[in-house]
């Protein structure tokens, strides 16, 4: 099992877009083979910077799922739309 953390920061003034764009994100992730659980969670210091932890059978399944169609096309509208910088993912092993 493997839990991701994926970081991100959006442009001022997103921050709901973000949150709601999350809830049909997770409908995507729940439908990935591998995947367990995520979280959607906002910093206290900073509210427009949010992790989402996600929790995974293995690395494999992550990846493939970062490699989907549905996956680029979400991340494509953020980088577009919403992000004031790069996504930044880190995996951890149990």
């Amino acid at each position: 099992m493997i839990t991701v953390g994926m970081n991100y920061h959006t442009l001022p003034g997103k921050q709901t877009e973000f949150e709601e764009k999350f809830a049909a994100v997770i409908e995507a992730l729940n439908a990935a083979e591998g995947h367990t659980e995520s979280t959607l969670w906002k910093d206290v210091s900073d509210d427009a910077s949010y992790l989402i932890t996600s929790e995974w059978s293995d690395d494999g399944a992550f990846q493939a799922f970062i490699r989907s169609d549905a996956f680029h096309a979400v991340t494509n509208w953020g980088k577009e739309q919403i992000l004031s910088d790069r996504p930044r993912h880190k995996v951890y092993k149990h």
